[in-house]
């Protein structure tokens, strides 16, 4: 990988070789390969080591999981924050292993809209729930960085499952828990 980066570093006009890029290749490697740790990682094993029996039957969410990931059309990053939610149904999970799963799906090449869907999946399939919530609200740098240069724009996607799909109530009671006024 080094290498390559190396000749893309060539490519683009630079010398490889001067003072401020010699390390260049090797940090870019290693970067790279922290950014997208989540290949080897399995979401369901983080859930499944701190299930407890419990009684509650209500919302929990955790809000405000931030994140950054790479876009997977640009390799540009794009960051923000996630707000996942479940309906126990005799157990709950460690709250941080609802952070841990998001960092396994964002640590991925991504788009936004498929890893929403992967992470209310993964809870659905690991914890199963009465339902399952899922809002992401990022900020793309290929928005931001290229393109149509729009800073401020921020994109919304959202994953329901369960209640939350099919019970209006439920999904209003979440959606009110995670846009504050």
């Amino acid at each position: 990988m080094e290498q390559r980066i190396r000749e893309i570093l060539s490519d683009l006009g630079e010398n490889p070789d001067r003072e401020g890029l010699i390390k260049t290749p090797q940090r870019v490697s290693k970067a790279l390969r922290d950014l997208t740790a989540g290949y080897h990682e399995d979401p369901l094993a983080i859930l499944r080591s701190a299930l407890f029996e419990v009684d509650n039957e209500e919302i929990v969410l955790v809000r405000d999981i931030d994140f950054a990931s790479l876009c997977e059309h640009h390799m540009l990053p794009f960051m923000g924050r996630a707000h996942v939610a479940y309906l126990p149904r005799g157990r709950v999970v460690g709250l941080s292993k609802l952070a841990r799963v998001v960092d396994v799906f964002a640590r991925r090449l991504q788009v936004q809209e498929r890893m929403t869907t992967q992470i209310a999946q993964a809870l659905q399939e690991g914890l199963q729930p009465a339902g399952v919530g899922v809002v992401i609200e990022a900020t793309h740098m290929c928005m931001v960085m290229r393109g149509v240069k729009k800073p401020n724009a921020v994109t919304v996607t959202s994953a329901m499952f369960g209640a939350f799909r099919d019970d209006a109530a439920t999904r209003a009671e979440l959606m009110k828990l995670v846009v504050r006024s």
